[in-house]
Protein backbone atom coordinates (compact mmCIF):
# COMPACT_ATOMS: atom_id res chain seq x y z
CA UNK A 1 0.00 0.00 0.00
CA UNK A 2 1.63 3.25 -1.12
CA UNK A 3 1.34 6.57 0.68
CA UNK A 4 -0.15 9.24 -1.53
CA UNK A 5 -0.24 12.67 0.05
CA UNK A 6 -2.38 15.36 -1.51
CA UNK A 7 -0.65 18.37 -3.02
CA UNK A 8 -1.61 20.46 0.00
CA UNK A 9 -0.20 17.84 2.36
CA UNK A 10 3.04 17.61 0.38
CA UNK A 11 3.42 21.38 0.46
CA UNK A 12 2.73 21.39 4.19
CA UNK A 13 5.38 18.73 4.71
CA UNK A 14 7.93 20.68 2.66
CA UNK A 15 7.13 23.79 4.70
CA UNK A 16 7.68 21.75 7.88
CA UNK A 17 11.08 20.58 6.64
CA UNK A 18 12.20 24.14 5.90
CA UNK A 19 10.78 25.37 9.21
CA UNK A 20 12.62 22.63 11.14
CA UNK A 21 15.92 23.36 9.41
CA UNK A 22 15.59 27.07 10.16
CA UNK A 23 14.06 27.00 13.66
CA UNK A 24 14.70 23.63 15.31
CA UNK A 25 18.43 23.20 15.07
CA UNK A 26 20.25 21.09 17.63
CA UNK A 27 23.86 20.49 18.64
CA UNK A 28 25.74 17.61 20.27
CA UNK A 29 26.14 19.92 23.29
CA UNK A 30 22.36 20.33 23.66
CA UNK A 31 21.98 16.55 23.59
CA UNK A 32 24.82 16.02 26.05
CA UNK A 33 23.54 18.70 28.45
CA UNK A 34 19.91 17.55 28.06
CA UNK A 35 18.75 21.08 27.27
CA UNK A 36 15.09 21.52 26.40
CA UNK A 37 14.56 23.88 23.45
CA UNK A 38 11.79 26.15 24.71
CA UNK A 39 12.36 28.59 21.85
CA UNK A 40 11.80 25.71 19.43
CA UNK A 41 8.63 24.72 21.30
CA UNK A 42 7.26 28.25 21.00
CA UNK A 43 8.19 28.34 17.31
CA UNK A 44 6.24 25.10 16.77
CA UNK A 45 3.28 26.79 18.42
CA UNK A 46 3.48 29.67 15.96
CA UNK A 47 3.84 27.20 13.07
CA UNK A 48 0.58 25.59 14.19
CA UNK A 49 1.78 22.08 15.07
CA UNK A 50 -0.12 21.79 18.36
CA UNK A 51 -3.45 22.93 16.96
CA UNK A 52 -3.60 20.92 13.75
CA UNK A 53 -5.83 18.04 14.99
CA UNK A 54 -8.00 20.27 17.20
CA UNK A 55 -11.25 21.71 15.76
CA UNK A 56 -11.39 25.45 15.25
CA UNK A 57 -14.20 25.84 17.78
CA UNK A 58 -11.72 24.78 20.49
CA UNK A 59 -8.87 26.98 19.32
CA UNK A 60 -7.19 24.64 16.84
CA UNK A 61 -6.76 24.57 13.07
CA UNK A 62 -9.10 21.64 12.40
CA UNK A 63 -6.86 20.07 9.74
CA UNK A 64 -7.16 16.46 10.91
CA UNK A 65 -4.56 13.82 11.66
CA UNK A 66 -3.10 12.96 8.23
CA UNK A 67 -1.77 16.48 7.59
CA UNK A 68 -0.24 16.46 11.08
CA UNK A 69 1.51 13.14 10.37
CA UNK A 70 2.92 14.67 7.20
CA UNK A 71 4.17 17.64 9.21
CA UNK A 72 5.68 15.44 11.93
CA UNK A 73 7.53 13.40 9.30
CA UNK A 74 8.83 16.67 7.87
CA UNK A 75 9.97 17.88 11.29
CA UNK A 76 11.77 14.58 11.86
CA UNK A 77 13.57 14.99 8.55
CA UNK A 78 14.52 18.62 9.10
CA UNK A 79 15.58 18.58 12.76
CA UNK A 80 17.96 16.45 14.78
CA UNK A 81 16.25 17.51 18.02
CA UNK A 82 14.18 14.37 18.40
CA UNK A 83 13.77 15.09 22.11
CA UNK A 84 11.81 18.25 21.36
CA UNK A 85 9.63 16.37 18.88
CA UNK A 86 9.05 13.62 21.44
CA UNK A 87 7.87 16.21 23.96
CA UNK A 88 5.49 17.58 21.34
CA UNK A 89 4.12 14.10 20.71
CA UNK A 90 3.55 13.50 24.42
CA UNK A 91 1.74 16.83 24.67
CA UNK A 92 -0.52 16.09 21.70
CA UNK A 93 -1.53 12.48 22.29
CA UNK A 94 -1.78 12.34 26.09
CA UNK A 95 -3.29 15.78 26.75
CA UNK A 96 -4.96 17.46 23.79
CA UNK A 97 -6.56 14.33 22.32
CA UNK A 98 -8.08 12.90 25.54
CA UNK A 99 -9.34 16.38 26.45
CA UNK A 100 -10.90 16.70 23.00
CA UNK A 101 -12.56 13.28 23.20
CA UNK A 102 -13.58 13.06 26.85
CA UNK A 103 -13.50 16.63 28.13
CA UNK A 104 -16.59 18.64 28.96
CA UNK A 105 -17.28 21.78 26.97
CA UNK A 106 -16.05 23.84 29.92
CA UNK A 107 -12.80 21.84 30.07
CA UNK A 108 -12.26 22.14 26.33
CA UNK A 109 -12.97 25.86 26.44
CA UNK A 110 -10.60 26.37 29.36
CA UNK A 111 -7.63 24.29 28.22
CA UNK A 112 -7.66 23.35 24.53
CA UNK A 113 -6.96 26.83 23.08
CA UNK A 114 -3.83 27.14 25.23
CA UNK A 115 -2.74 23.57 24.53
CA UNK A 116 -3.28 24.24 20.81
CA UNK A 117 -1.07 27.32 20.86
CA UNK A 118 1.67 25.72 22.95
CA UNK A 119 1.12 28.22 25.76
CA UNK A 120 0.54 25.23 28.04
CA UNK A 121 2.92 22.26 28.13
CA UNK A 122 1.18 18.93 28.68
CA UNK A 123 2.34 15.82 30.57
CA UNK A 124 0.90 12.39 31.33
CA UNK A 125 0.88 10.77 34.77
CA UNK A 126 0.24 7.06 34.30
CA UNK A 127 3.31 4.86 34.97
CA UNK A 128 4.31 4.24 38.58
CA UNK A 129 7.44 2.93 40.34
CA UNK A 130 7.28 -0.84 40.59
CA UNK A 131 4.33 -1.23 38.22
CA UNK A 132 6.23 -1.25 34.92
CA UNK A 133 4.04 -2.31 32.03
CA UNK A 134 1.22 -3.27 34.42
CA UNK A 135 -0.01 0.30 34.27
CA UNK A 136 -3.42 -0.37 35.83
CA UNK A 137 -1.96 -1.82 39.03
CA UNK A 138 -1.50 1.73 40.23
CA UNK A 139 -1.26 2.81 43.84
CA UNK A 140 -2.05 6.49 43.34
CA UNK A 141 -5.39 7.08 45.00
CA UNK A 142 -8.13 9.66 44.52
CA UNK A 143 -10.46 10.19 47.50
CA UNK A 144 -13.59 12.27 47.05
CA UNK A 145 -13.82 15.10 49.58
CA UNK A 146 -16.69 17.45 48.90
CA UNK A 147 -16.07 19.38 45.70
CA UNK A 148 -12.53 18.01 45.40
CA UNK A 149 -10.64 14.78 44.95
CA UNK A 150 -7.53 14.30 47.09
CA UNK A 151 -4.71 12.58 45.17
CA UNK A 152 -1.84 10.72 46.82
CA UNK A 153 0.88 8.77 45.06
CA UNK A 154 3.85 8.96 42.71
CA UNK A 155 4.11 8.82 38.92
CA UNK A 156 7.37 8.03 37.18
CA UNK A 157 8.86 8.38 33.67
CA UNK A 158 6.69 11.46 33.16
CA UNK A 159 7.72 13.16 29.92
CA UNK A 160 7.65 16.97 30.23
CA UNK A 161 7.24 16.79 34.03
CA UNK A 162 9.97 19.40 34.75
CA UNK A 163 8.28 21.89 32.39
CA UNK A 164 4.62 20.87 32.59
CA UNK A 165 1.72 23.24 33.03
CA UNK A 166 -1.08 20.68 32.73
CA UNK A 167 -1.13 16.92 33.25
CA UNK A 168 -3.66 14.18 32.67
CA UNK A 169 -3.19 11.98 35.71
CA UNK A 170 -4.67 8.56 36.43
CA UNK A 171 -5.58 7.38 39.94
CA UNK A 172 -7.86 4.80 41.52
CA UNK A 173 -10.91 5.70 43.56
CA UNK A 174 -10.79 2.22 45.13
CA UNK A 175 -7.91 -0.28 44.66
CA UNK A 176 -10.36 -3.15 45.29
CA UNK A 177 -12.16 -2.25 42.05
CA UNK A 178 -9.08 -2.97 39.93
CA UNK A 179 -9.23 -1.43 36.46
CA UNK A 180 -12.81 -0.28 36.99
CA UNK A 181 -11.64 2.09 39.73
CA UNK A 182 -9.19 4.00 37.53
CA UNK A 183 -10.20 7.60 36.92
CA UNK A 184 -8.55 10.40 34.94
CA UNK A 185 -7.95 13.93 36.22
CA UNK A 186 -6.71 17.22 34.79
CA UNK A 187 -4.04 18.55 37.14
CA UNK A 188 -2.58 22.03 36.90
CA UNK A 189 0.96 22.76 38.00
CA UNK A 190 -0.29 25.35 40.48
CA UNK A 191 -2.48 22.94 42.42
CA UNK A 192 -1.31 22.55 46.02
CA UNK A 193 0.27 19.18 46.78
CA UNK A 194 1.82 18.41 43.38
CA UNK A 195 5.62 18.45 43.03
CA UNK A 196 8.20 17.32 40.51
CA UNK A 197 11.37 15.36 41.26
CA UNK A 198 14.83 15.69 39.74
CA UNK A 199 15.19 15.14 35.99
CA UNK A 200 16.11 11.63 34.88
CA UNK A 201 19.40 11.21 33.01
CA UNK A 202 18.35 9.20 29.94
CA UNK A 203 20.15 7.32 27.18
CA UNK A 204 18.13 8.89 24.39
CA UNK A 205 15.77 11.76 23.59
CA UNK A 206 17.83 13.68 26.12
CA UNK A 207 16.42 17.10 25.25
CA UNK A 208 12.95 15.88 26.29
CA UNK A 209 12.85 16.35 30.09
CA UNK A 210 11.51 13.52 32.22
CA UNK A 211 10.99 13.19 35.98
CA UNK A 212 8.77 11.83 38.72
CA UNK A 213 5.57 13.60 39.70
CA UNK A 214 4.50 13.35 43.35
CA UNK A 215 1.01 13.97 44.74
CA UNK A 216 0.80 14.67 48.46
CA UNK A 217 -2.80 15.42 49.45
CA UNK A 218 -3.15 17.21 46.11
CA UNK A 219 -6.64 18.68 45.84
CA UNK A 220 -8.17 18.49 42.38
CA UNK A 221 -11.62 20.01 41.77
CA UNK A 222 -14.36 17.59 40.75
CA UNK A 223 -14.76 19.84 37.70
CA UNK A 224 -11.28 18.62 36.64
CA UNK A 225 -12.22 14.97 36.50
CA UNK A 226 -11.79 13.83 32.90
CA UNK A 227 -14.71 11.59 32.04
CA UNK A 228 -16.77 9.66 34.57
CA UNK A 229 -15.47 7.88 37.66
CA UNK A 230 -14.05 4.51 36.70
CA UNK A 231 -13.66 5.48 33.05
CA UNK A 232 -9.92 6.15 33.26
CA UNK A 233 -8.91 2.97 31.46
CA UNK A 234 -10.98 4.01 28.45
CA UNK A 235 -9.43 7.50 28.48
CA UNK A 236 -5.92 6.06 28.78
CA UNK A 237 -6.36 3.45 26.06
CA UNK A 238 -7.79 6.04 23.67
CA UNK A 239 -4.80 8.30 24.18
CA UNK A 240 -2.42 5.34 23.75
CA UNK A 241 -4.15 4.34 20.51
CA UNK A 242 -3.39 7.78 19.07
CA UNK A 243 0.10 7.92 20.58
CA UNK A 244 1.24 4.48 19.48
CA UNK A 245 0.02 5.05 15.97
CA UNK A 246 1.42 8.54 15.53
CA UNK A 247 4.44 9.05 17.76
CA UNK A 248 6.86 7.48 15.28
CA UNK A 249 5.88 9.69 12.34
CA UNK A 250 8.94 11.78 13.20
CA UNK A 251 11.04 8.61 12.92
CA UNK A 252 9.98 8.26 9.29
CA UNK A 253 11.63 11.61 8.63
CA UNK A 254 14.80 10.54 10.41
CA UNK A 255 14.92 7.27 8.47
CA UNK A 256 14.53 9.18 5.21
CA UNK A 257 17.34 11.56 6.18
CA UNK A 258 19.51 8.61 7.20
CA UNK A 259 18.91 6.88 3.86
CA UNK A 260 19.82 9.96 1.84
CA UNK A 261 22.95 10.57 3.92
CA UNK A 262 24.07 6.94 3.57
CA UNK A 263 23.55 6.97 -0.20
CA UNK A 264 25.57 10.19 -0.54
CA UNK A 265 28.33 8.79 1.69
CA UNK A 266 28.43 5.46 -0.18
CA UNK A 267 28.84 7.32 -3.47
CA UNK A 268 31.58 9.70 -2.28
CA UNK A 269 33.60 7.55 0.12
CA UNK A 270 36.19 5.41 -1.66
CA UNK A 271 38.01 2.32 -0.45
CA UNK A 272 40.29 0.08 -2.45
CA UNK A 273 39.93 2.35 -5.45
CA UNK A 274 36.13 2.53 -5.75
CA UNK A 275 33.10 4.02 -3.98
CA UNK A 276 32.04 1.89 -1.05
CA UNK A 277 28.52 1.69 -2.49
CA UNK A 278 29.93 -0.69 -5.09
CA UNK A 279 30.60 -3.23 -2.36
CA UNK A 280 27.63 -5.54 -2.01
CA UNK A 281 27.82 -5.58 1.79
CA UNK A 282 27.33 -1.80 1.86
CA UNK A 283 24.75 -1.69 -0.93
CA UNK A 284 22.68 -4.40 0.76
CA UNK A 285 22.46 -2.39 3.99
CA UNK A 286 21.21 0.63 2.06
CA UNK A 287 18.67 -1.50 0.21
CA UNK A 288 17.39 -2.81 3.55
CA UNK A 289 17.07 0.75 4.83
CA UNK A 290 15.02 1.69 1.78
CA UNK A 291 12.73 -1.32 2.15
CA UNK A 292 12.16 -0.57 5.83
CA UNK A 293 11.26 3.05 5.14
CA UNK A 294 8.81 2.20 2.37
CA UNK A 295 7.09 -0.48 4.46
CA UNK A 296 6.93 1.70 7.59
CA UNK A 297 5.27 4.74 6.03
CA UNK A 298 1.96 3.02 5.05
CA UNK A 299 1.55 1.62 8.57
CA UNK A 300 1.79 5.09 10.11
CA UNK A 301 -0.34 6.92 7.54
CA UNK A 302 -3.01 4.23 7.78
CA UNK A 303 -3.63 5.50 11.34
CA UNK A 304 -4.29 8.96 9.94
CA UNK A 305 -6.79 7.67 7.41
CA UNK A 306 -8.64 5.63 10.02
CA UNK A 307 -8.83 8.34 12.69
CA UNK A 308 -9.82 11.01 10.18
CA UNK A 309 -12.78 8.77 9.32
CA UNK A 310 -13.66 8.29 13.00
CA UNK A 311 -12.63 4.63 13.05
CA UNK A 312 -10.81 2.61 15.71
CA UNK A 313 -7.16 1.75 15.10
CA UNK A 314 -6.01 -0.19 18.17
CA UNK A 315 -4.57 -3.15 16.26
CA UNK A 316 -3.15 -0.95 13.51
CA UNK A 317 -1.53 1.39 16.04
CA UNK A 318 0.13 -1.53 17.83
CA UNK A 319 1.42 -2.92 14.53
CA UNK A 320 2.82 0.46 13.52
CA UNK A 321 4.51 0.93 16.89
CA UNK A 322 5.97 -2.58 16.87
CA UNK A 323 7.27 -2.52 13.31
CA UNK A 324 8.47 1.07 12.95
CA UNK A 325 10.35 1.08 16.26
CA UNK A 326 12.17 -2.11 15.29
CA UNK A 327 12.99 -0.81 11.82
CA UNK A 328 14.26 2.51 13.19
CA UNK A 329 16.78 0.71 15.42
CA UNK A 330 17.94 -1.58 12.61
CA UNK A 331 18.34 1.27 10.11
CA UNK A 332 20.25 3.34 12.66
CA UNK A 333 22.63 0.44 13.24
CA UNK A 334 23.07 0.09 9.47
CA UNK A 335 23.82 3.80 9.17
CA UNK A 336 26.58 3.55 11.77
CA UNK A 337 28.13 0.59 9.93
CA UNK A 338 28.02 2.46 6.62
CA UNK A 339 29.69 5.55 8.09
CA UNK A 340 32.17 3.38 10.00
CA UNK A 341 34.33 5.21 12.51
CA UNK A 342 32.75 8.54 11.58
CA UNK A 343 29.33 7.17 12.47
CA UNK A 344 30.65 6.36 15.93
CA UNK A 345 31.57 9.99 16.59
CA UNK A 346 29.13 12.41 18.23
CA UNK A 347 29.66 15.24 15.76
CA UNK A 348 28.39 13.11 12.86
CA UNK A 349 24.99 12.75 14.55
CA UNK A 350 24.45 9.14 13.46
CA UNK A 351 25.09 7.69 16.90
CA UNK A 352 22.46 10.05 18.34
CA UNK A 353 19.91 8.68 15.89
CA UNK A 354 20.62 5.19 17.22
CA UNK A 355 20.22 6.27 20.84
CA UNK A 356 17.00 8.10 20.01
CA UNK A 357 15.71 5.00 18.24
CA UNK A 358 16.10 2.67 21.21
CA UNK A 359 13.39 4.36 23.27
CA UNK A 360 10.83 3.55 20.58
CA UNK A 361 10.91 -0.08 21.69
CA UNK A 362 9.99 0.97 25.25
CA UNK A 363 7.81 4.08 25.50
CA UNK A 364 4.03 4.00 24.83
CA UNK A 365 4.13 0.31 25.64
CA UNK A 366 7.10 -2.00 25.09
CA UNK A 367 7.55 -4.17 22.03
CA UNK A 368 6.22 -7.07 24.08
CA UNK A 369 3.08 -5.13 25.01
CA UNK A 370 2.42 -4.35 21.35
CA UNK A 371 2.64 -8.04 20.51
CA UNK A 372 0.18 -8.81 23.29
CA UNK A 373 -2.28 -6.23 21.93
CA UNK A 374 -2.02 -7.63 18.42
CA UNK A 375 -2.42 -11.20 19.68
CA UNK A 376 -5.58 -10.29 21.61
CA UNK A 377 -7.02 -8.59 18.56
CA UNK A 378 -6.52 -11.88 16.70
CA UNK A 379 -8.43 -13.77 19.36
CA UNK A 380 -5.33 -15.42 20.84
Amino acid sequence: MSVELTQDQEELQKAAVEFAKAELGSTPEADQDATFNRAGWDACGRFGVFGMPIPQEWGGLGLGLTPLLAVMEGLGYGSRDQGLLFSINAHLWTNSIPLLIYGTDDQRRQYLPRLSSGALVGANGASEPGAGSDVFSMRTTARRDGDDYVLNGTKTFVTNAPIFDLAVVYATIDPALGATGITAFIVERGFAGVSVGAKFDKLDLRTSPMAEMVFDNCRVPVANRLGREGRGVQVFEASMEWERGCILATSLGVMRRQLEACIAHARSRTQFGKPIGKFQSVANRIVDMKVRLETCRPLVYQIGRLKDRGKAAMQEAAMAKLYVSDCFVKSSLDAIQIFGGYGYMREQGVEQDLRDAVGGTLYSGTTEIQRNIIARSLGL
